[in-house]
């Protein structure tokens, strides 16, 4: 086989965002009017250029496209093969509107279900899939980026969601069921591409380092089998990412796909499976050798002796990043305050795609690179207090009073009514509010004049909630830009970026802390501001904070020691700051952990062990307070099945959850899980802008007052208000509000 065609070395995908936002800023222009579909179209023509001139420019032998997407890949992918929902169909609008609907929602019908994508904290659409659906291959978006790049000079390497991972991430009744429909689907969209003049395709399958059945691996076979015995197609490569690909590798390796990428950062044992399987002729192995996942140099001299390995057990070795660098910021170059003892053990998007093509040079020369150690890590990094605090921790320190008795202790201290209303933390960041923090930034707003224009949005966040009737406040928190970032600025041990930007989902982008060192908090770091909040009213207003794991979720975490120890230390930091809360008066301490199933790893072999250090972090963060201290946590957009257990163990005293888009699904895995505590699921999807009218709001909460009892159920929306304006915010609460005063009613 000819692989040179392939080349030496590649990556699986690049951000797409661009490196200030732009592709942010152009679909909010459109979603608001500003703009039109003619001027989207144009700001991201212009970023996918940019991306294959950058990785053209940085010599990558193989380049993706259709990499790009307004909004998420997987629903790139649904509408490459009609599956859309026919209640969006029957909408009427354009392409466009019809994608963004399906993703954000119209009035008359509610967005797709939005979950994270594997062990990350990328979210995607997850698609609907009915015994109706019709199949349609729509292959334009894949060959109009090909010949898109064609004509810059650049050839690149279609990328799809893979069939098999598709219908495995969808919902409906029994949606893998329809993968022999799905691949005759994908047979002519391959056909096609190879009719564009299209020689590779790349179809990601990342679902199966996850535990699957003999089934579902036999039906992967199968389908692969199948697209492989075509004739009127391009050359598949298969790409797996995120761990091992366990026993779907012999599977995949016995079909005649030209191509498989296998993840060697996440997934180590796939070198040993790939070695049992024997020489494998006509095969390219793309190693993925470059963590894609975190922001930490390569240790080059130890991808070089992987990849020299691999030589001897295929035909063609390639290099890659170990997934899609859509996970880590752009360009390390853009950031010129990062201390030079971390910088220099840093490497962004860009960096990697330089090692990758150095590693891939040095595995078809034959020689492998020599570069100067990095030296020890500072010594500053260590903290010995933490860690000697760390060492005396006993399980007392994990461990609150019985429940029944807290409940009753607190219910006497805050008497609350049945389903008490209260929002998630976050109100509305408004423009005045962003521009008031760059002022800060720039240095033309001081910190006493920024402070002044913080308490008087907390001061107007109080009375909006008290005119609505809400039963337990928040001060809005319109001092944070994020939060894990804002946490992570005000703690030893983290460096945050200024240009750092990662896509979380359709245009919500954040800027991840890393964290380099032993974690100590410095001083409080929000008992000023929900002091204040607390002085303005008579209502119990919540202490926000953003949980251990979380925080560690949503960083990029050093690797020199367990997450388990990282974790804890976070979670010392944040005990003390509710102890301080509690100290201040705060009756009410919310520790958020919506990321506590981002970080389940994906096969149920290493769950327990990771549930159990994850729990007992919460757990140590939470334990300090007082019986009569209310504890809430808050997790969104996953599978809770899955860490139901795990959600027991935090033992909350209330746990709110999405479940609006869900449809209330998780109650039932409450109820069979034998929970016992208050819960809050939530009856508004923030992340559309609809506003759900009170019949519907009523309607959600009866279901869930048949499966809690009403002293149990509390009445909030899905997330924090911050991505929200405060006319659909103000609209939205007050149906919820009303909604509960129906159902307490009767």
């Amino acid at each position: 086989m000819d692989h040179t065609a392939f080349g030496q070395s590649t990556v699986l995908g690049y951000p797409r965002i661009g490196a200030n936002r732009e592709l942010k800023k152009a679909v909010e222009a459109y979603w608001s009017g500003t703009i039109d579909a003619a001027s989207l179209e144009d700001t991201a023509a212009g970023l996918r250029a940019e991306v294959w001139r950058t990785l053209r420019d940085a010599r990558l032998d193989a380049i993706p496209s259709n990499t790009f997407s307004y909004y998420d890949h997987v629903l790139d992918t649904a509408v490459a093969v009609g599956a859309i929902p026919e209640r969006f169909r029957r909408l009427g609008l354009s392409e466009l509107d019809t994608y963004f609907a399906m993703a954000r929602g119209v009035d008359a019908e509610p967005a797709l279900e939005l979950t994270k994508w594997f062990a990350t904290n990328y979210h995607y659409l997850v698609p609907e899939i009915s015994p109706d659906t019709v199949f349609t291959a729509n292959p334009v978006k894949p060959v109009s980026e090909y010949a898109e790049a064609q004509s810059h000079g650049i050839t690149t390497r279609p990328v799809l969601v893979g069939p098999a991972t598709f219908l495995l991430l969808a919902k409906g009744d029994d949606p893998f069921a329809r993968l022999g429909d799905l691949v005759d689907t994908y047979a002519r969209i391959l056909s096609a591409l190879a009719g564009a003049g299209v020689a590779w395709v790349q179809l990601d399958e990342p679902a199966y380092v996850a535990d699957r059945t003999i089934d579902e691996i036999s039906a992967l076979h199968d389908a692969y089998a199948r697209l492989g015995a075509l004739t009127d197609r391009p050359k598949i490569f298969v790409a797996t990412y995120f761990g091992d690909l366990g026993d779907a590798l012999p599977a995949l390796l016995r079909t005649p796909v030209e191509a498989i990428g296998l993840d060697f950062v996440a997934g180590p044992a796939n070198l040993s499976r790939l070695a049992a399987a024997g020489p494998l002729p006509g095969k390219t192995i793309v190693a993925g050798l470059v963590d894609g996942h975190n922001v930490w140099r390569t240790d080059l001299r130890a991808a070089i002796t992987t990849g020299t390995t691999l030589t001897a057990l295929a035909d063609h070795v390639a290099v890659a990043a170990s997934c899609s660098l859509l996970h880590v910021p752009a360009d390390l170059d853009a950031e010129t305050r990062l201390a030079p003892e971390l910088r220099e053990r840093l490497a962004f998007a860009r960096q990697k795609v330089d090692e990758v093509v150095l590693l891939g040079a040095a595995l078809r020369d034959g020689t492998g690179p020599a570069p100067v150690p990095l030296s020890p890590a500072p010594e500053t990094w260590r903290r010995t207090e933490v860690r000697a605090r760390l060492a005396a921790l006993s399980p007392a320190d994990r461990q609150r009073g019985d429940y029944r008795a807290r409940a009753a202790a607190q219910q006497e201290r805050l008497q609350l009514p049945p389903l008490p209303t209260t929002t998630i933390g976050s109100f509305p960041q408004t423009a005045e509010l962003r521009a008031a923090r760059a002022a800060l930034r720039a240095g033309t707003l001081d910190a006493d004049g920024y402070a002044q224009r913080m308490r008087a949005e907390v001061a107007h966040v109080i009375r909006l909630q008290e005119e609505l009737g809400l039963d337990v406040l928040v001060h809005g928190e319109p001092e944070r830009n994020d939060m894990v970032q804002y946490f992570g600025e005000q703690l030893d041990g983290f460096a945050a970026t200024d240009h750092g930007w990662v896509q979380s989902y359709g245009s919500r982008c954040v800027r991840p802390p890393i964290i380099f060192g032993d974690v100590a908090r410095r001083a409080p770091m929000t008992v000023a501001w929900s002091s204040y909040a607390q002085s303005l009213t008579a209502k119990p207003v919540k202490g926000m904070l953003t949980g251990p794991v979380t925080i560690l979720a949503w960083s990029f975490v050093r690797t020199d020691q367990p997450l388990a120890a990282t974790a804890d230390q976070v979670a010392l930091a944040l005990r003390d700051e509710c102890a301080d809360l509690e100290a201040a008066g705060i009756t009410v301490v919310q520790v958020d952990e919506p990321a506590l199933r981002e970080l389940l790893p994906l096969r149920a072999s290493a769950q327990k062990a990771y549930l159990d250090w994850a729990v007992g972090a919460f757990r140590l963060a939470t334990s300090g307070v007082a019986d009569g201290t209310q504890v809430h946590t808050h997790l969104c957009y996953s599978e809770f099945g899955e860490v139901i257990g795990a959600i027991d163990g935090l033992d909350a005293d209330v746990t709110s959850l999405e479940a609006s888009r869900s449809g209330m699904e998780v109650l039932g895995d409450l109820a069979a899980a034998g929970y016992r505590r208050g819960v809050g699921p939530g009856v508004w999807d923030i992340h559309s802008p609809r506003v759900p009218s009170r019949g519907e709001v009523t309607g959600a909460l009866r279901r869930a007052v048949a499966a809690v009892p009403g002293r149990r159920l509390w009445v909030n929306p899905d997330c924090g208000l911050k991505t929200r304006g405060y006319p659909e915010v103000e609209a939205a609460l007050r149906n919820l509000v009303a909604a509960a005063a129906e159902v307490r009613a009767g």
